[in-house]
C-alpha cells in the first residue's frame, strides 16, 4: 500500500501537490486493529477494495480534494495502526486533527468495547472542538453481527458523536460518513469567532513532524 513517503500516483498525487483549495482538513481514522480502517480509506480515496490488506504499521495517509458548500476542501486522511504497540506513535498525530472516524467492527464486541477508550484518547490528545463520527464497519457481515445497532447508537449519543453503520466492501455509507464529518467541521468553523475550524484550518502547509506523547490503554467495556 502507499506510504506517507510514497503518496501514490495519478489523481492522488495531483491532489497532494494541489495548492488550489479553500480549506485543508486533517482527519484521522482510529479504532482497534482489523476493524477495516485501511479498507475504508481505500474505498473512499480510490474506490477500491481488497481483503488482502495487512495490518498498518505506524501510520499512513491519503489525500483527496472534495467540494462541500461551494468550497474546495483538501482532506488529508490518516490511517492509523490499531495495535497497542503503535499507540504512542499514532496519538502524536491527534493534535491538529479536525475530525475523527472512530471505527469498530459490528461482528466484534471487543472492538466495540474499546470505543470508550478511543474516545478518551481523542479527548486527551486532540483539539477540543474536533468532530467525531462513530462508524460500525462491515455491515456486509450482518449475519455475524455481535454489536446491536441500538447499543452503538446509545453510546454515540452519550459521547456526542455522529453515528453510522457502513461497509467498505459493499461501499455502503463510506462517502456519506466523510461528507457528514466535513459538514460538521465546516459548521463548527462557521460558529467560531475567527471563522476557522482550528488554528490550522486555513494553513496550506501542515507540519507532519509531531512529537509522540504517552498514551493510555485498556478496554472500557
Amino acid at each position: 500500500m502507499a506510504s506517507a513517503r510514497d503518496p501514490g500516483t495519478g489523481q492522488e498525487q495531483k491532489d497532494a501537490a494541489d495548492q488550489n483549495f479553500d480549506y485543508m482538513f486533517k482527519l484521522l481514522i482510529i479504532g482497534n486493529s482489523s476493524v477495516g480502517k485501511t479498507s475504508f480509506l481505500f474505498r473512499y480515496a480510490d474506490d477500491s477494495f481488497t481483503s488482502a490488506f495487512v495490518s498498518t504499521v505506524g501510520i499512513d495517509f491519503k489525500v483527496k480534494t472534495i467540494y462541500r458548500n461551494d468550497k474546495r476542501v483538501k482532506l488529508q486522511i490518516w490511517d492509523t495502526a490499531g495495535q497497542e504497540r503503535y499507540r504512542t506513535i499514532t496519538t502524536a498525530y491527534y493534535r491538529g486533527a479536525m475530525g475523527f472516524l472512530l471505527m469498530y467492527d459490528i461482528t466484534s464486541q471487543e472492538s466495540f468495547c474499546a470505543v470508550q477508550d478511543w474516545a478518551t484518547q481523542i479527548k486527551t490528545y486532540s483539539w477540543g472542538n474536533a468532530q467525531v463520527a462513530l462508524v460500525g464497519n462491515k455491515l456486509d457481515l450482518e449475519d455475524d453481527r455481535q454489536v446491536p445497532t441500538e447499543d452503538a447508537q446509545r453510546l454515540s449519543t452519550e459521547l456526542g458523536f455522529q453515528f453510522f453503520e457502513a461497509s467498505a466492501k459493499d461501499n455502503i455509507n463510506v462517502k456519506q460518513v466523510f461528507d457528514k464529518l466535513v459538514d460538521a467541521i465546516c459548521e463548527k468553523m462557521n460558529e467560531s469567532p475567527n471563522g476557522e475550524a482550528s488554528p490550522s484550518a486555513n494553513n496550506k502547509g501542515t507540519d507532519l513532524k509531531e512529537t509522540p506523547r504517552s498514551s493510555q490503554g485498556g478496554c472500557a467495556c
